[in-house]
């Protein structure tokens, strides 16, 4: 029998603001439990393998007891996942990894198995891996999008453009501000060449707008490209438009296929005078500008900027993919790559 519905044509005053907190109530509680149930999991994990490590360190218990063990529990434990030898290697490293049970219950405890998996495979310190955790819980990461921000190399690079904001915008919004930029900025997902004209990275930038977006970072809402504005007699023609969703103001990307020169701040200067002047909003914040070189000068750079009024950012970009030198000798092997694939119980906690 379908269930019948109440039909309130009008609620009464202060009905709908009440739904909306007991919602709220209702997502935070959800939340909260499963946060508890991951933390529960977690800390079993870690004291499963603080086990193993204490016993293989004090007591010398061989490698061959992980395999003993994964088979044993996965006997007693029929219904459960993840005891497979490698998730019980994972347990252990996790442990050694987080012995202090304040640092990794304020961090890694709120993220998903899977993450820390990835955390604990794919970066080599602490400093690292807390660094890419608080990343993917700002920013919602699930655990495929993490492994794509630790190959791009995402948080080494973010906050490192040069920039004058210390001097143009007030605090705290300046360290917001550096923060929402990188350098360099990698574009190999465009697949052009290395020697290409502004105009044809421009439109492969837009073709390839959501992986575009990635790449800037969370907050970057795209206006357009090519963007007309009318300035007296004169036409500004910014290219690329958007706005930034927690800094609340506008930001121009000026894209330059050449060599910084210090001429490229002054034009980029005139673009932002016109946004703040044509399109901002009175309660937006003031326009930021970010050029886009193939190459700079850095000392050069900084020069150029000391002078300029207003929050500028200069930062490189990459066309084509290049691996790190430590990362292209440490490719697996094909044998590794068919153990990984053979093992039928593969960690899937977490997106």
């Amino acid at each position: 029998m379908a269930e019948v519905v109440p039909s309130l044509l009008e609620p009464p005053d202060g009905y709908l603001d009440w739904l909306a907190e007991v919602k709220a109530k209702v997502v935070a509680a959800r939340q909260r439990a499963l946060l508890a149930v991951n933390l529960s999991q977690l800390a079993l994990y870690r004291e499963i393998g603080q086990g193993l490590l204490d016993r293989q360190e004090a007591q010398g218990w061989g490698a061959k007891v992980i395999d003993r063990l994964a088979h044993d529990l996965r006997t007693a434990f029929p219904d459960m996942r993840g005891f497979s030898a490698r998730n019980l290697r994972f347990m252990r490293d996790f442990a050694k990894a987080w012995p202090d049970d304040e640092i990794w219950q304020r961090t890694v405890a709120r993220l998903p198995w899977g993450h820390n998996t990835v955390l604990l495979s794919r970066l080599k310190t602490t400093d690292e891996r807390l660094a890419y955790a608080a990343a993917a819980l700002e920013q919602g990461w699930s655990r495929a999008v993490l492994e794509l921000h630790i190959d791009a190399r995402t948080v080494e690079r973010t906050g490192q453009a040069l920039t004058n904001f210390d001097r143009t915008l007030p605090a705290p919004q300046s360290d917001l501000a550096r923060e929402a930029l990188k350098d360099p900025y990698k574009f190999d997902f465009l697949g052009l060449g290395r020697d290409v004209e502004e105009r044809a990275i421009e439109q492969a930038m837009v073709d390839h707008i959501t992986d575009f977006l990635v790449e800037l970072g969370a907050g970057f809402a795209y206006v357009g490209r090519q963007v007309h504005i009318t300035v007296g007699t004169r036409e500004a023609i910014l290219d690329l438009l958007f706005f930034h969703l927690k800094l609340r103001c506008y930001i121009v990307i000026e894209l330059k296929a050449t060599e910084f020169e210090p001429e490229h701040i002054g034009q980029l200067g005139f673009y932002m005078a016109a946004v703040d002047g044509n399109l901002a909003h009175p309660d937006d914040g003031p326009t930021i500008g970010l050029l886009l070189c193939k190459t700079k000068d850095r000392l050069v750079a900084e020069y150029a900027l000391r002078n300029m009024s207003g929050p500028l950012g200069v930062a490189e970009y990459d066309l084509e993919m290049s691996l790190p030198d430590e990362l292209a000798t440490s490719l697996p092997s094909i044998a590794q790559i068919e153990r990984e694939l053979a093992d039928p119980d593969e960690p899937q906690t977490g997106a």
